[in-house]
């Protein structure tokens, strides 16, 4: 059988669970020798957004739900590791908080000296929190754009210099489709992965020439966040629900796990994808779908000053034909 990425060592943020496990699992599968990570090892498995104040609220039936599905989700990165090693790849375990520039360093230096290289990026690791903005407060601002796209640059940070090294080095950041907005009231985390895009352009371009390519990849799967999503809106007042509907983006048995998408992201680290650069996908179940890169459509100009008078008079015809804001539905 191929193994198109044998020889290669991988580096997997937030690979303990759900989407990291998953393609932690698939790099190795591809011959990659794997260090998984997250903070810290699991002690117990919760939902993110589900507090006991919350939990409290929900039914007997929904907090036996509850109860069913998040075991689903248990693990850390020795688990994965674990299970990598036991369907015979090659993994090992590294626990740190990429949030801290120092310790994502440390991260970086253990898998070098552990494989002997850091050939591979994928930055999984995320926080999140739903609130409409008037409700945002700086801790969960500073949470969760502390690891995107914060956490991504301090691990990214230090891999480059061994990926120059070789003259070779893929880096792939998980973003969420959230970086184009939508119903939902996270604009700290709209915010954390659209700067996960610019990240991402800005070392597309700068290390290209390194032999370094870098993609972004924004997914929709069943995970432990997916708990989180179905239970919350139930258990906050109707001007805190994640999304200003009211109704889930999707719906818990509607999502599809990780796994059905995890290969693509061993295709983008192989040789096979040397050409991808700059690239975002959107995975989700068997769909695999490309967004088109930001471009200028339309464009006016003059010699003279603008003034608003102008602009009133040119923009409509030039500047603003066929335009449609962000939420217009027609």
């Amino acid at each position: 059988m191929s193994q198109f990425l044998k020889g290669k060592v991988a580096l997997v943020t937030g690979s303990g669970q759900g989407i990291g496990r998953a393609i932690a699992l698939s790099l190795a599968e591809q011959g990659a020798m794997v260090v998984t990570n997250n903070r810290s090892p699991l002690t117990k498995n919760v939902a993110n957004q589900l507090d006991e104040v919350r939990l409290a609220k929900l039914t007997p039936e929904q907090l036996k739900w509850y109860h069913s599905e998040i075991e689903k989700y248990i693990g850390d990165a020795e688990t994965t590791a674990a299970t990598i090693r036991t369907l015979g790849g090659e993994a090992t375990a590294c626990f740190g908080d990429i949030v801290d520039f120092n310790e994502a360093k440390k991260i970086v230096d253990f898998t070098a000296q552990t494989y002997g290289a850091v050939d591979i990026v994928v930055n999984v690791a995320g926080a999140f929190g739903f609130a409409p903005i008037e409700k945002i407060s700086e801790q969960l601002w500073d949470k969760v754009t502390g690891v995107k796209p914060k956490g991504y640059f301090n691990i990214i940070r230090h891999a480059v210099p061994y990926m120059k090294q070789k003259g070779w080095g893929r880096i792939i950041n998980c973003s969420s489709p959230a970086f184009m907005g939508g119903d939902i009231r996270q604009a700290e985390y709209c915010a954390a992965n659209a700067g996960v895009h610019g990240l991402t352009w800005g070392l597309a371009c700068e290390l290209f020439e390194d032999g370094i390519t870098a993609n972004v990849f924004a997914p929709a799967a069943k995970t432990r966040a997916s708990v989180d999503m179905e239970l919350f809106d139930q258990v906050v007042e109707s001007d805190e629900t994640s999304t200003k509907s009211g109704e889930p983006l999707l719906p818990y048995d509607g999502t599809l796990p990780p796994d059905m998408f995890s290969a693509f992201i061993a295709y983008l680290a192989s040789d096979e994808a040397k050409h991808i650069n700059g690239a975002v996908f959107f995975t989700f179940g068997g769909k695999i779908m490309r967004y088109s890169n930001p471009a200028i459509v339309e464009v006016m100009e003059q010699s003279e000053p603008w003034t608003v008078k102008d602009i009133i008079k040119e923009a409509p015809e030039k500047l603003l034909k066929g335009y449609k804001n962000i939420v217009d539905k027609a």
